[in-house]
């Protein structure tokens, strides 16, 4: 019996990142190739400076890549309109927001502003999907709060539910797990997990939570000095991808465990 065809919602191939500069170039990961499938987690991890960053910004079409493609749901990212990407892609940045005077639920809503009117009018459909969003990430009792009033892990959820409102087809959050406690952060990847499997959306992010990205997630893209690696963790370990991604002076990677040890 054949396997269900893989739904493939973007595609990285022969990417190489990094800047362009007057007189320069300066590249910071290059032969990058992996396939983001339709419900799944994948975790984007590596040393601190590898180029998480630059990666994922270029993934979501805010700097350019200096060769290779990266096509979403099969159309290359270049040629899509700004407006088209913010019907597929959603994304959830570190940076603090600056709209912390409104409530839970109307930054929410600002998910739907790529498909209401330019007076941003809300409609049947618009409210239910604001509701279902705050219903799935569980924060019901705090949509009348101000955001100044959240803690970092409740507005952490808030801004999760803004861009499950936005309603596409892949979320990409860049370090989720920033000033959150060891709870708060496997509570926030937990939720990731749990989100991929109810809504069948694609979650990509980027995290300095190995350990609990390797327990997590379907797939991993694991950043090295001098390559970049896509695989299920187990296949990764099997590989002894993580053995490699930190000097052993300190620290050593469990391959019976999963996780990273100090050396005593």
């Amino acid at each position: 019996m054949n396997e269900d065809p893989k739904n493939i919602i973007l595609t990285a191939q022969e990417l190489t990142i990094g800047y362009n500069a007057k007189n320069a170039r300066t590249v910071v990961a290059s032969n990058i190739n992996f396939e983001l499938e339709q419900g799944q987690l994948i975790g984007l991890v590596g040393a601190n400076g590898i180029g998480k960053s630059t990666l994922l910004r270029t993934l979501i079409k805010v700097q350019p890549a200096l060769s290779g493609s990266i096509m979403l749901n099969g159309k290359d990212l270049k040629s899509t309109s700004s407006i088209e990407l913010a019907k597929q892609l959603s994304i959830v940045l570190t940076e603090p927001i600056s709209s912390k005077n409104l409530t839970v639920h109307e930054l929410v809503a600002l998910g739907r502003h790529p498909y209401t009117n330019w007076i941003g009018s809300l409609y049947e459909d618009d409210e239910n999907i604001i509701s279902n969003s705050i219903q799935l990430v569980n924060i019901n009792e705090l949509k009348d709060k101000r955001c100044y009033e959240l803690s970092d892990g409740q507005l952490q959820k808030v801004m999760l539910a803004r861009a499950l409102a936005q309603d596409t087809d892949i979320i990409v959050l860049d370090e989720p797990t920033t000033h959150l406690d060891m709870y708060h952060k496997a509570y926030i990847l937990k939720l990731l997990q749990k989100l991929t499997k109810e809504t069948g959306k694609t979650i990509l992010f980027s995290s300095h939570e190995i350990d609990l990205a390797i327990q997590l997630c379907d797939t991993m893209i694991v950043m090295h000095n001098d390559r970049v690696d896509f695989d299920q963790p187990c296949n990764l370990i099997s590989q002894g991808i993580f053995e490699s991604l930190f000097p052993s002076d300190l620290i050593r990677f469990d391959t019976n465990t999963g996780s990273f040890r100090v050396n005593k």
